[in-house]
């Protein structure tokens, strides 16, 4: 059965809120160091978002797929733009990459107004 992203970032915001009543320091930090990290400057942000999209391929995490999928989509990014990102992603995780480069372009596909 396909994944649905947009179900997958809403379980994880959810419960995040419940985490951050117990640690509100460390996520507010997290949240800062995402701000800072995707904040254009020598990249723009749609680079950006592809390049943590590939880290979420290799790194087989759903949600983080999802938000960064879903980042891309927002960045303006291409569905061939992402394609390509996931190649390297597959280049550097091999057969298992795969799968989750799959996963991936599903959940950019699912964010994009009009997908193929």
């Amino acid at each position: 059965m396909a994944k649905d992203y947009r179900e997958i970032i809403h379980d994880v915001d959810e419960y995040a809120l419940k985490l951050k009543a117990l640690i509100p320091e460390t996520l507010h930090a997290f949240g800062e160091l995402g701000r800072a990290a995707q904040a254009p400057g020598a990249l723009d942000r749609k680079t950006k978002e592809l390049i943590a999209l590939a880290i979420a391929v290799s790194g087989r995490c759903d949600g983080c797929i999802g938000y960064h999928a879903r980042g891309a989509a927002r960045a303006g990014a291409s569905r061939n733009e992402v394609a390509e990102a996931l190649g390297v992603a597959i280049q550097m995780g091999g057969g298992p990459a795969v799968d989750y480069a799959v996963d991936a372009l599903r959940a950019f596909d699912q964010f994009t107004v009009t997908p193929p």
